[in-house]
């Protein structure tokens, strides 16, 4: 394939711009309920990583498709891995709570 750099270039634009749109409504909808409970936690953990690692990669290579949209997806993904932590250990507490009682 004979492609010019602003093409390929596009072509990631579009790729980034999909990805990280497909994750929103993961996100809002677990902000807006609070419900973690079909989450993974192990799942979320390589995910964010894996993201985080990507925007590393990005950086190096100085793509900013790559830079942008997983820049917006880590701080997404680091933002539902942190409230399902916190949920988990608050359902921890309050399930030890209540079995003392």
């Amino acid at each position: 394939m004979n492609l010019q750099s602003h093409h390929i270039e596009f072509i990631g634009y579009c790729a980034a711009f999909l990805t990280t749109a497909a994750f929103l409504p993961q996100a809002i909808h677990s902000w807006r309920t609070r419900d973690f409970s079909g989450i993974s936690l192990g799942m979320y953990s390589l995910f964010t990583a894996g993201v985080g690692l990507w925007l590393v990669y990005g950086l190096i290579i100085e793509k900013w498709p790559l830079i942008l949209a997983n820049a917006l997806t880590f701080a997404l993904a680091l933002s539902i891995l942190v409230l399902k932590i916190s949920h988990t250990k608050n359902r921890t507490k309050s399930i030890s709570n209540t079995n003392l009682n």
